[in-house]
């Protein structure tokens, strides 16, 4: 099925986008408030959705929010915070069962967007600010998870090496911020972010099921319009096309298996015309059971746990990462390394190539599936303004050839090695 999105712009800075699909018997509407990413904001921003969540002037408490989801056939509210490109995406969405399916004739999905729109302009305030109470406990929820990366170590190796690929880009910072400015926060820093957010984030709505779209953009039509607005302008993605030298950084800690992760510039981005090659080619090199890291790295030689690669295609960035015996990190390392040399050669079989199409293809057929993968497809689409479908994208790599793959490989360059690894004999750790 072709999906067409619907696109109107409410005010400036403040668009409505739309995709139906009658198969869904859910829809799903979120406001996504987009700002340049900031190292001394991104944690008073990130907790602001978790603040909106909790209720609003109509609803002052949340046990009266609960009860006005419970009324609405159980529908659910969800927050998110994100990053894509160089922007902090804060959400804040709500699901329910499609009009179809309830009692009356009610209009189930206008009345999820007349709470969400009163849930975002109309917090609940205490002299003018978020309770004290509230605060504290987002706070103390935003520290705890900030603190909690770190538990899981690939996780963490992965966002490190990150951190050294972009120091110098907004990209690098964390959509979470940091320990330290998130203790700072207050009931006034944190109502401050919620107005700097209404006043000059990008505010992008999303609605995805089935149903009229038109009544649901009046809604927010009406409750976003006349909003007093500066929106911030079009953030600029920094753009690396290759590597100029390699970053190597070693980090200790008190583990077992080591994590060696390498970033890799591409010069692929999102609107670059050998897009669809590049995607091949990180699925043929990592991206599946049946790759070439896996099967060769992991099953044949034993020189990982694990060993994946991934591609960002806003950054034009593939990062490989693995679990790794320290003993064995150089020589993962390289056949890591010649893995890639063996794609530039086009050294790959035909079965690879055709394995890795369809199951790529299977992947963009999934993201229909629900209207949660939809929405996340498209809000990147919008944010980063290259407008295509997953039908059109699976399209495209039925139409890629083994020598587009190869010319694709020929342009990645290592940039950046990260490797976490257990302490020295002898060495204490604080």
């Amino acid at each position: 099925m072709a999906y067409q999105l619907i696109e109107h712009t409410i005010a400036p800075g403040i668009g409505f986008h739309a995709v139906s699909d009658d198969r869904f018997k859910t829809a799903r509407l979120s406001i996504n408030f987009c700002i340049p990413l900031d190292a001394g904001r991104a944690a008073e921003y990130a907790v602001v959705a978790p603040l909106l969540r909790r209720k609003c002037e109509e609803y002052p408490d949340f046990t009266a929010l609960n009860q006005k989801l419970c009324e609405m056939y159980g529908a659910s509210l969800y927050t998110d915070v994100k990053k894509i490109g160089g922007w902090q995406v804060v959400s804040l969405a709500i699901r329910s069962i499609d009009n179809r399916f309830v009692f009356a004739e009610e209009d189930l999905t206008g009345a999820c967007a007349q709470l969400l729109c009163s849930l975002a302009t109309k917090p609940y305030f205490v002299n003018g600010c978020f309770e004290d109470s509230e605060v504290e406990i987002e706070r103390q929820n935003l520290i705890d998870m900030i603190e909690s990366k770190i538990n899981d170590k690939r996780y963490y190796a992965i966002e490190r090496c990150e951190e050294l690929m972009y120091v110098n880009e907004p990209y690098g910072i964390d959509e979470y911020g940091t320990v330290e400015t998130a203790r700072s926060i207050t009931p006034q820093i944190a109502t401050q972010a919620y107005r700097d957010l209404m006043k000059h984030a990008r505010i992008e709505v999303m609605f995805t099921g089935h149903g009229d779209c038109k009544k649901i953009e009046a809604v927010f039509d009406k409750a976003l319009s006349s909003l007093e607005r500066e929106p911030a302008g079009q953030e600029e993605i920094v753009r690396i096309a290759g590597a100029q030298k390699v970053l190597e950084h070693v980090e200790r800690m008190d583990i077992v298996q080591s994590k060696l992760v390498m970033g890799f510039r591409t010069g692929t981005f999102a609107d670059s015309p050998d897009l669809s090659a590049m995607r091949l080619m990180t699925a043929i090199f990592g991206g599946t059971a049946f790759s070439r890291l896996f099967v060769h790295v992991r099953e044949e030689k034993s020189l990982c746990y694990y060993c994946a690669a991934r591609f960002d295609r806003i950054k034009g960035v593939m990062l490989v990462d693995s679990g790794v015996e320290d003993k064995n990190r150089e020589v993962a390392q390289q056949e890591i390394l010649h893995q890639l040399e063996i794609m530039r050669e086009g050294g790959f079989t035909d079965g690879e190539f055709e394995a890795a199409k369809l199951s790529l293809k299977n992947a963009f057929s999934t993201i229909t599936d629900s209207p949660e993968g939809l929405e996340s497809w498209y809000l990147i689409q919008v944010i980063a303004g290259t407008y295509t479908s997953p039908e059109a994208e699976s399209r495209a790599i039925s139409e890629v050839t083994k020598e587009q793959v190869a010319s694709a490989a020929k342009k990645v360059t290592l940039d950046t090695v990260y490797f976490l690894t257990g302490k020295e004999d002898g060495e204490v750790l604080a």
